[in-house]
């Protein structure tokens, strides 16, 4: 006996429909991670976010693509980390419309204080290093295929 073709269809829509939960769900979890682990360091879950992804010099537009956000969006968060004396904006060595965004000695210190609270209990956690690069790797696969 064969599935007939509108049965296949609710079958593929209900997987699709289950992974999106699950994805949405860990997406839950984190934020909430941050979150908390944001609130004892006086920051909010934005501003942890960018710090997180200040791996080095970039610009507004480089940090607003890994927040996910719009520029704007990171403006006004870096705005906030920058009056707290975290962040400095100078000019772009290379682009004279550009300014790059750098952790202050201040900034350094507490992304290195926020990283170490991250890792702590964080949702991927139970996953081990292979199964986390893994599902890295279908991710990515996902999120750029078409």
């Amino acid at each position: 006996m064969s599935d007939s073709p509108g049965t296949h269809a609710e079958s593929l829509a209900a997987a699709e429909r289950e992974l999106c939960g699950l994805v949405n769900a860990l997406n839950h979890r984190i934020e909430n991670h941050v979150r908390l682990r944001a609130t004892p360091l006086g920051l909010s879950a934005p501003q942890a976010v960018a710090l997180r992804e200040l791996t080095g010099p970039m610009t507004m537009r480089e940090l607003a693509e890994r927040m996910s956000c719009e520029p704007s969006n990171a403006t006004f968060i870096v705005d906030r980390l920058e009056a707290n004396g975290y962040v400095e904006r100078r000019a772009h060595p290379t682009d004279r419309r550009a300014k790059q965004l750098l952790l202050t000695p201040a900034g350094s210190e507490l992304r290195t204080r926020l990283l170490d609270l991250l890792a702590a209990d964080s949702p991927l956690q139970p996953l081990t290093r292979q199964e986390q690069q893994t599902l890295q790797q279908l991710l990515q696969r996902a999120v750029t295929a078409g």
